[in-house]
């Protein structure tokens, strides 16, 4: 009997099993590396878009021609972090819970949070109370519509609105207010696609966006390729004084003038 013949057979058997063994090991760890790195870039993702810079969809037309639907904005959550204050100008994205949508009780808290992780990667449509407009007044501006030539005036001047979208008026609906101080008076490029500010005069709030519910500043389009671009910047309010002509500053007759609908419907 070949004994070594045997020896050899079961040496090299054991071989076998002890590689098949080690192949198994090993792509058990590498399928568990892979899934630990995915969490590990999942959430560091979720944290910097929560903190720093956040995508949202752009569901609507209210802001064209400078955002498109389909837009993917990317939103600066540090421009007002360290004692900055939303200017004239800029496009924001506020949480209009409370000013442009009344409160109301939570869904699914399930449902709701892998809605706001999607959101928060752009995956997915912002929240009904996220919305995106163009700050046209803050605390102590006076706001009039329309002097003579149809324009819109801040603090007694006229503002040359170029972002707005070709063949609008600055707005359908007359309205002369006083900002308080701490909100934001808020339009859409699109005026006569957009409901805003002008929407909820009359109501609580009168239409003012306090500061403290903007998400952040509208910086950049990341999406699509062929957008990728800034979000302009504008000199419209250049010749504006910081504060009401007539010295009252945040006080005055905030919410006066006939109410009516902005135009279209939709948020954004």
């Amino acid at each position: 009997m070949d004994t070594e013949a045997q020896h050899t057979e079961r040496d090299r058997s054991s071989d076998e099993e002890e590689r098949s063994r080690s192949a198994r090991m090993s792509g058990a760890l590498t399928w568990r590396g892979t899934g630990l790195v995915g969490v590990a870039c999942m959430v560091f993702l979720l944290l910097f878009s929560h903190f720093v810079l956040q995508p949202f969809l752009v569901p609507s037309g209210s802001m064209e021609p400078t955002l498109q639907v389909g837009d993917r904005i990317l939103v600066n959550k540090l421009a007002y972090r360290f004692g900055d204050q939303p200017r004239r100008g800029d496009v924001v994205v506020f949480d209009g819970t409370g000013s442009f949508v009344q409160e109301e009780q939570g869904g699914n808290p399930v449902t709701g949070a892998l809605h706001d992780a999607a959101a928060a990667l752009g995956l997915a449509e912002p929240d009904e109370t996220d919305f995106v407009k163009r700050v046209v007044g803050t605390g102590g501006d006076r706001v009039v519509c329309c002097d003579k030539d149809g324009r819109i005036s801040v603090n007694g001047v006229p503002v040359q609105e170029r972002y707005v979208m070709l063949g609008d008026q600055p707005s359908r609906v007359p309205f002369d207010i006083v900002v308080p101080p701490g909100t934001l008076w808020v339009m859409g490029d699109h005026r006569s696609q957009s409901s805003d500010s002008r929407d909820h005069l009359g109501q609580p709030g009168g239409g003012m966006v306090p500061v403290d519910k903007v998400v952040g500043r509208a910086d950049w389009i990341g999406w699509p390729v062929g957008r990728w671009s800034t979000v302009a910047e504008t000199d419209a309010f250049a010749a504006v004084p910081d504060w009401a002509a007539d010295g009252h500053g945040g006080t005055g007759h905030a919410g006066t003038g006939p109410a009516g609908p902005g135009g279209g419907q939709g948020r954004g």
